[in-house]
């Protein structure tokens, strides 16, 4: 299984929202548009790890679907609940996104456990996830950037909490990330808009 116990918490870097805060979209899409590499050509990648065989590890493949139904223009989405990236292709994925895309800037999406006052919090932040590491399993980090999502407590028999976590709390974390994403590239598509229009206005202006 895809976890870590959110060793970053304490990383001043990260921003942690309730999954059910009324501003939890907002801050999330305001979270990523301040990483993003704008103006360096860089692809977008949404790097949703985790497998359905799991329940507390099926948010990043859940968070991955929703964003395939919103058909992103600037945004390119791996792992899905159809396509899921976990450990035994992750290393293959990767090579295989860093293969197609041109100097891809990844955003990595992973679930995680940690503290019982911690559950539902989603995790924004820069640097990459270790997927693996709740579960003691050796396996490359991932992103520029990460989105966890605290699903359950850690501390002991890690599989055995991922397998009887709550499908209704992983979903609506699920649907809240995909919703702040789908913010941010909104939010990327209306400033693309705008310039796209300007050039146009100065094109025109020199005819």
């Amino acid at each position: 299984m895809f976890i870590n116990r959110g060793q970053n918490d304490k990383n001043m870097n990260n921003i942690q929202v309730l999954y059910d805060e009324m501003m939890a979209k907002e801050i999330i899409s305001n979270r990523i548009l301040s990483a993003l590499p704008l103006g360096e050509n860089r692809d977008i990648i949404i790097v949703c790890i985790g497998t359905d065989r799991s329940t507390g590890d099926a948010l990043g493949p859940l968070t991955g679907t929703f964003l395939q139904e919103k058909l992103l223009r600037y945004f390119n989405v791996y792992g899905t609940l159809d396509q899921p990236i976990h450990a035994l292709n992750l290393a293959e994925k990767i090579d295989e996104i860093y293969s197609q895309h041109h100097n891809p800037f990844l955003i990595a999406i992973d679930a995680c456990l940690g503290k019982t006052e911690s559950i539902g919090k989603i995790q924004i932040g820069e640097g990459p996830v270790k997927p693996g590491a709740g579960v003691h399993k050796e396996l490359p980090a991932v992103g520029d950037m990460h989105i966890t999502g605290i699903v359950n407590m850690s501390g002991f028999m890690e599989f055995t909490v991922l397998q009887n976590t709550r499908l209704n709390l992983v979903l609506r974390m699920a649907k809240t990330i995909a919703s702040g994403i789908n913010r941010a590239h909104l939010r990327l598509h209306y400033e693309h808009s705008i310039l796209s229009m300007n050039q146009q206005h100065s094109r025109e202006n020199t005819i």
